[in-house]
């Protein structure tokens, strides 16, 4: 009887429960690492000279940098000074002071001390582009270099800017689904153990000689 029982405990869970275990894992590190990136991202502000661990974030909403920076790309721009800079870099510049829109574009010329002024000004273009840009960059309305970029992430993050309102119900959905799915299992497993259960009394019964036709045996 205890064999039996052991067996019955070891018996390996369905396909498609591990499947669902693993899916679930899955969507709650990603659930958790997007609620921790959104907040940090949140936590930072537009404002160029305050930073996340030294970088801001911009996404790419224009081509002029194809093939390297597609629009709904992420870059991470590092802050630095214009001695931190030199051609063929990737930077992240205001270029207006009027205007809070930003550019990412590479260095084509570094001019250090333009005009005797004493000002490093940096000329720029996009990859994509035919011409460079018709205007200088001066050294004060750089906010840094390009480390490195995720594909697609800033259109997540600009949906949940603009949106954040639908991420409370896909939440709920998710987690409802998920409890439902935990539900169907956990009962399939106990229907599972039911017939188990039958089949193993009726083995039982099987092998038992009833008390009465024994009796009778032994007298004759």
């Amino acid at each position: 009887m205890k064999n039996k029982q052991t067996e019955q405990s070891t018996i390996p869970e369905s396909t498609g429960y591990k499947v669902f275990s693993i899916v679930r894992s899955v969507m709650v590190y990603i659930l958790a690492a997007a609620i921790i990136i959104g907040a940090l991202m949140f936590a930072s502000s537009k404002n160029p000279s305050k930073s996340l661990f030294g970088f801001r974030y911009y996404t790419v909403l224009t081509p002029s940098m194809e093939p390297v920076y597609s629009p709904g790309d992420m870059v991470f721009v590092k802050l630095c000074g214009a001695n931190d800079i030199s051609e063929n870099d990737i930077i992240t510049f205001n270029p207006s002071e009027d205007s809070e829109a930003y550019l990412t574009h590479r260095v084509t010329q570094k001019l250090e001390d333009y005009q005797g002024t004493g000002v490093t000004c940096f000329r720029t273009k996009g990859d994509a582009n035919d011409a460079e840009d018709s205007f200088l960059i001066d050294e004060k309305r750089v906010i840094g270099v390009v480390k490195f970029h995720v594909p697609f992430l800033g259109y997540i993050i600009r949906f949940i800017q603009l949106r954040w309102y639908f991420i409370i119900p896909i939440i709920v959905l998710i987690a409802v689904f998920f409890y439902l799915m935990q539900l169907y299992f956990d009962r399939s497993k106990g229907e599972s153990n039911a017939v188990e259960d039958i089949g193993e009394i009726s083995e039982n019964n099987q092998g038992t000689i009833p008390e009465k036709e024994t009796s009778e045996n032994i007298k004759e």
